[in-house]
């Protein structure tokens, strides 16, 4: 796939026209025979909902991006669908069917806009980015991913294998968004973190690889904490393929970098680390390279955000919420030795046979 073509994948590019909330309605009521109130949530390139019914039950309803792929979400359905018969306990949304038995369908809107229509069982809990985990929750954290990461491991889709441009192991295919960086500085350091992650490109293919979440952030995560597992759902499998297993567990430790980019920057996310690796294990490879995914989904992030954000001005503090943090964190992972940065997390391999608490077992 072409660079051009990576940024488009999955409606990313695509400018489209909201479906009134009177209307969605309407159309819940034909296909699923459900009608109430619906708010509007906060979404990268779609229109999400959250309905509830006149009887208390809860529901996401998607319409999706008009350019969006069939494929993409015919990969979502049936991945949802493997997850709930290989690991019923799992916290992850449920696929409703319509009148039809169909997992999602295609409507033509008021707008004239194709939009791909489907509904998910809500999953209750405090968004994750409005909590400040502790160490022991972090490692839960870690071990629910761990436990995602295996429940998916024996599932195949004949759309696994596309390429969008969260997917940091084709960080190099970002590299023409360079030119649309203004500050100078800024560009120089995404410059040479690319060049970083070309150092390591052939360690990272000798890693594992298979479909995975890929998306694993604190905005995708729900929790409550006066539940054993912590987690009470994992949310938005949109950026679901095939990808390298390190790739995957890198996005979840993003969120713990410290912000400031300090010496210590990584160090939150090793309780994340040790939850998962009390799970599942991570190859020798596979723990040298993660520290450097984690600043790939950096530098990702900064040149995707600022390309959209000028796509898309009017939802440009959605967009780059998350991305101005970046460059301390960048500063500092580039002023180390590619060795030193490599070594981050070996240590952690120690871990993997740690004790494994009863509330900590997932």
């Amino acid at each position: 796939m072409s660079s051009t073509n990576l940024l488009s994948a999955g409606g990313l590019a695509t400018p489209f026209r909201s479906i009134p909330g009177d209307e969605a309605l309407a159309v819940l009521d034909a296909h699923y025979g459900v009608t109430g109130t619906l708010r509007r949530l906060d979404t990268e390139k779609d229109d999400t909902f959250r309905l509830a019914t006149p009887k208390g039950k809860r529901f996401i309803v998607k319409f999706s991006n008009p350019d969006e792929d069939p494929s993409e979400l015919s990969l979502q359905t049936d991945l949802l669908d493997h997850l709930a018969r290989v690991d019923p306990g799992l916290a992850v949304p449920r696929v409703v069917r319509n009148r039809n038995g169909k997992g999602f369908f295609t409507i033509t809107d008021s707008h004239g806009q194709s939009r791909m229509v489907r509904m998910l069982t809500y999953l209750e809990g405090t968004p994750l980015d409005r909590l400040d985990p502790t160490p022991d929750e972090r490692f839960r954290l870690g071990a629910t991913l761990a436990r995602l990461r295996l429940a998916m491991a024996g599932f195949s889709h004949p759309h696994e294998a596309r390429e969008i441009a969260w997917d940091v192991q084709h960080l190099p295919k970002l590299a023409f968004l360079l030119d649309g960086v203004a500050d100078p500085d800024h560009r120089a350091m995404l410059t040479e973190g690319m060049a970083r992650f070309h150092q390591i490109e052939g360690k990272l293919r000798t890693c594992r690889r298979q479909v995975l979440h890929n998306d694993f952030n604190r905005s995708n995560v729900v929790a409550d904490r006066g539940e054993p597992d912590f987690v009470t759902g994992v949310i938005d499998f949109g950026d679901a393929l095939r990808t390298y297993i390190a790739v995957d567990l890198s996005t979840a430790l993003l969120a713990y970098l410290d912000p400031q980019g300090g010496p210590a920057m990584f160090d939150r996310g090793r309780d994340l680390l040790a939850g998962y690796l009390s799970v599942a294990d991570l190859t020798a490879d596979e723990l040298e390279v993660l520290p450097h995914l984690i600043m790939a989904r950096v530098i990702a992030r900064a040149l995707i955000t600022t390309w959209r954000a000028g796509q898309f001005p009017d939802n440009e503090p959605y967009i780059m919420r998350n991305t101005h943090q970046g460059w301390k964190q960048l500063h500092q992972f580039l002023s180390l030795p590619l060795d030193e940065i490599s070594r981050t997390f070996a240590p952690a391999a120690a871990n993997e046979a740690a004790p494994k608490t009863e509330e900590a077992r997932i």
